[in-house]
């Protein structure tokens, strides 16, 4: 048999296109090409110091972070997942990852800023990075006593940190630039 006439009889499909939030599944639009270039241009600043650092993995959407099933499978824009935490890493990621970034567009302002933040704080996400591509500004949140308080905030030509990723250093401008 052809391998085309044997994909077209077997379902390979092992992914979904939604999230759930809060129990609720979600589908969101593809993303536009702004906001991916912005994911690609952060991931490389990422995959770069984590290199060179030797201190994990980073990984990209779509890939579902799953932190309880049937209440919260949500696919971050960028996920960082230290060394020491790699066990997480199955078939989709399976536990808390140390780090996740969102990239906001306007159809997810909400669920990025508000619903997504929540769940990433109550199970215990380290740090949490939330980039608004139409206001060229990037906030880092760092969880300190289970809460998430602002660590580093920058627009256009300022530099942000991560607290977590000691030396990680982005100039919000070269992300977000147009």
């Amino acid at each position: 048999m052809e391998l085309l006439a044997t994909l077209e009889t077997e379902n390979l499909q092992d992914w979904y296109l939604t999230q759930i939030i809060n129990g609720k599944e979600i589908m969101s639009p593809s993303p536009i090409s702004r906001h991916q270039i912005i994911v690609l241009e952060l991931c490389g600043v990422f995959i770069e110091h984590t290199r060179k650092n030797k201190l994990g993995k980073i990984l990209i959407s779509p890939l579902d972070v799953i932190f309880e099933d049937g209440v919260n499978r949500v696919q971050p824009d960028l996920i960082y997942i230290s060394n020491e935490n790699k066990d997480i890493i199955k078939d989709w990621i399976r536990g808390v990852p140390d780090l996740l970034v969102e990239v906001v567009s306007k159809g997810s302002f909400y669920i990025d800023t508000v619903d997504k933040k929540e769940i990433y704080q109550k199970y215990g996400v380290k740090e949490y990075w939330i980039v608004f591509p139409e206001y060229d500004t990037i906030e880092v949140f760092s969880l300190e006593n289970d809460v998430y308080k602002i660590f580093s905030k920058g627009t256009d030509d300022e530099i942000v940190k991560s607290k977590l990723l000691d030396g990680l250093e982005v100039k919000v401008s070269d992300i977000t630039a147009k």
